[in-house]
């Protein structure tokens, strides 16, 4: 086995099957939990074609009442974080998974806009913790030439929740009157029920770290442990980890606005495209469908994307040009409302680019970031972050409501994810820069003939 310096250069072959055979023991299950985390968060999308109505919710109390669950996010996304390094991530993830499971399922008996605001935040506060968690639980299991591909793995969980869940969520909606319900009732009850399965599923699933694998051999967990200890002293040495780091180190509060605003249009366009596709003309079922194909694309392209940026290079370039083109494809669907097939190929485009960054960004953090700076800064950036998951909705929700038209929504949202571009590049700049002063001091040759 080779030893753990190999760190930092191309793995061989029989490392490769190490790192194959975690992440095949490990994703798939994390990547059923995100899906099924994702289709409780989005799922009121497709409710709101007949859940507005029935509660008498206008466009505006929509977008607020669905962004508060990203204000229960937000309060409890830091502690929870941290009580996952101290419990373990099989428990905590498991207490996470049932207790948003039960409150997604319980929203299907709200009665208004306040009621319906009300089971958002909780349910804010219950799966709160669980995607960094799961960012924090990858840095213990992967080294970081390899996170970028994990990542996307697991975040695979978002475009299959709307391939899968749009037409499954549409077709829901057909139910009803079924039992006295309607139908966006069933859609709720039915679409939340498997989290908290999931939850008892998790502790007996999970491993919370590579020391406690039966399911790799003493070999192989001595050369995956000895490498991911290389790899948190380089990290403490050279960047943070304490929690204290995470709370002054300006990297990652720059970090935090850039998930914010890509989060407006992750976020924003999610919860509204069903209603921008019905807006084109497509009736409620056909709007599901349709609603997918982005997605597919997405999910095809955030993977290949993903790869390359893990072959080496300054990641920021990755995330910047994701989030640019994105930023376009929206400017391109606020101006091509009179045409349903440029639309939504600019949906497509825009679904492509916000994929693509989300696949791309978060190895960034974790590679300055290790202990309980990892625990706190990752909770930081999705946050802080999530909180555009309010401002995103609520934004549309405003502009549409005062101009009766999604253009100049989009558009908006467009502006936050060019800010975001540029902010992306300010922290990759600054870290090849503190990289080439540290292999500066440690070559004085090589500092010599610089300034020669």
């Amino acid at each position: 086995m080779a030893p753990a310096a190999s760190i930092g250069t191309e793995f061989t072959a029989e490392q490769q099957r190490i790192l194959s055979k975690v992440l095949w023991r490990i994703v798939p299950f994390l990547l059923l939990c995100y899906f099924v985390a994702y289709l409780d968060r989005v799922n009121v999308g497709v409710a709101s074609l007949t859940m507005n109505q029935d509660l008498g919710i206008s466009p505006s109390q929509f977008g607020w009442s669905a962004g508060l669950f990203f204000f229960g996010y937000f309060l409890a996304e830091i502690p929870s974080n941290l009580a996952l390094q101290a419990l373990g991530a099989r428990k905590w993830i498991a207490r996470i998974l049932i207790t948003w499971g039960i409150i997604s399922a319980a929203t299907a008996f709200v009665v208004g806009p306040v009621s319906f605001g009300a089971m958002r935040f909780l349910l804010g506060l219950g799966e709160a913790g669980f995607t960094p968690g799961v960012f924090l639980y990858f840095t213990y299991w992967f080294p970081a030439r390899v996170r970028g591909t994990a990542t996307a793995a697991f975040l695979l969980g978002i475009p299959i929740a709307n391939i899968i869940g749009a037409p499954i969520s549409s077709s829901l909606l057909t139910l009803d009157g079924i039992a006295g319900l309607h139908g966006w009732q069933w859609l709720l009850i039915i679409e939340g029920l498997p989290a908290t399965l999931l939850g008892f599923v998790c502790l007996f699933t999970l491993t919370d770290r590579p020391e406690e694998a039966k399911w790799l051999t003493a070999e192989e967990r001595s050369w995956l442990v000895q490498v991911l200890a290389a790899e948190r002293q380089a990290i403490a040495a050279r960047h943070s980890s304490t929690l204290k780091d995470a709370f002054t180190n300006w990297r990652v509060m720059v970090c935090a606005v850039v998930n914010f605003c890509a989060i407006i249009g992750s976020v924003g366009l999610g919860l509204w495209m069903p209603q921008i596709i019905k807006g084109l003309g497509f009736g409620i079922v056909a709007v599901g469908f349709i609603a997918a194909i982005p997605y597919v694309c997405g999910a095809v392209t955030m993977m290949l994307w993903a790869r390359l940026s893990d072959r080496g290079g300054d990641r920021s370039w990755f995330v910047a040009s994701a989030l640019l083109f994105g930023a376009l494809a929206l400017v391109v669907c606020g101006y091509a409302t009179s045409s349903a097939l440029i639309s939504i190929l600019a949906l497509c485009g825009a679904v492509i680019g916000i994929m693509c960054y989300q696949s791309t960004f978060w190895p960034i953090p974790s590679s300055f970031l290790t202990g309980r700076a990892a625990a706190g800064g990752l909770a930081i950036i999705v946050s802080v972050g999530n909180l555009g998951g309010f401002v995103g909705p609520y934004l549309i929700g405003a502009i549409k409501q005062s101009t009766d038209s999604f253009s100049l929504a989009l558009i908006s949202v467009a502006a936050f994810l060019a800010l975001a571009a540029i902010l992306i590049r300010v922290v990759g700049i600054s870290l090849q820069h503190q990289v080439g002063a540290a292999d500066s001091r440690v070559s004085p040759a090589a500092s010599l003939s610089k300034g020669t």
